[in-house]
């Protein structure tokens, strides 16, 4: 038995609860009754006699502008772990796009970062390409690029928070810089934060970043070590590096993700912010909190 959540914030209509049903009968599945989380938000769906990724296809191919979350009726739904992606994931820029911005290199570095999110580079070369490139940069930019281009991402407080206060672990493990995720991990509350280290000589930027490189191997040793049982997990990212944390929680979900983490994860949030994550899970808005 399998549990599909629809989900469009303020936009869900009866009308595309049937649509989902319809789709999900088309499949070859038996759907049970509607129940709402959130009247004109998110809805609940039993399914039986269908995989997860043929129900998923069905729904999304039927409703493009709903998101939709399957997963198995016996999972723990309220997840005790949240292991996040930084970059486009809980903010919403590439901190190295922006940083090189300031050293008119924007587009050279933008170029490296979508090949390698779409999987076309090795990460760690791709970074070190990257990071080559703001060799001698002033690092006080860096305090800079924080304080004018991240901005969190819609729904990040509110999931971080709800899921603490309903005694999940959380943890943000990034690709990007601790110059950037120890604010934003901070300011979000995750309990744990892990990312790479640019390296500083006599105020300037050397062109490096500390060894080992956080890496796609990184965020899962990282889930796998939390200490949490997988079906109890929830991973969020958009990109290729996060793809073997995606596959292997309890329930994974690419966020307006590249293609290979989109077809990777358990469920593709495309349309909505990451409250999105807390229906999937069951949270209906009166029991979100924020910090």
């Amino acid at each position: 038995m399998l549990l599909a959540t629809l989900i469009a914030a303020g936009a869900l209509s009866p009308g595309d609860v049937a649509a989902a049903s319809d789709a999900l009968r088309g499949a070859g599945g038996e759907p049970g009754a509607a129940a709402w989380l959130d009247a004109g938000d998110a809805c609940d769906l039993t399914v039986a006699g269908l995989d997860q990724p043929v129900a998923r296809a069905a729904v999304e191919a039927a409703l493009t502008a709903v998101d939709i979350v399957v997963q198995p009726v016996a999972a723990s739904r309220r997840k005790r772990l949240l292991i996040a992606d930084m970059d486009s994931t809980m903010i919403q820029c590439e901190c190295i796009d922006e940083l090189a911005d300031y050293a008119g290199l924007k587009p050279q570095v933008a170029a490296i970062t979508e090949a390698a999110m779409r999987g076309e580079l090795d990460f760690a070369a791709a970074l070190d390409a990257r990071v080559a490139l703001l060799k001698g940069m002033d690092a006080r930019v860096i305090d800079r690029c924080r304080a004018e281009r991240v901005r969190l991402m819609p729904g990040a407080k509110l999931l971080v928070a709800t899921m603490a206060r309903s005694g999940a672990r959380t943890i943000l493990v990034s690709g990007g810089f601790t110059a950037f995720a120890g604010p934003v991990g901070a300011e979000l509350g995750f309990d744990r934060i892990v990312a790479n280290r640019l390296l500083v000589e006599d105020g300037k930027l050397t062109g490096t970043v500390s060894r080992p490189i956080i890496d796609a191997a990184t965020k899962r040793f990282e889930l796998d070590g939390a200490g949490v049982p997988l079906e109890a997990t929830i991973a969020v990212g958009d990109g290729a590096n996060d793809i073997p944390m995606l596959e292997r929680a309890g329930l994974g979900i690419a966020y307006h993700a590249k293609p290979k983490a989109t077809a990777a994860a358990d469920a593709a949030i495309r349309i909505g912010d990451l409250t999105a994550l807390l229906w999937a899970q069951g949270y209906k808005r009166g029991e979100w909190v924020s910090q």
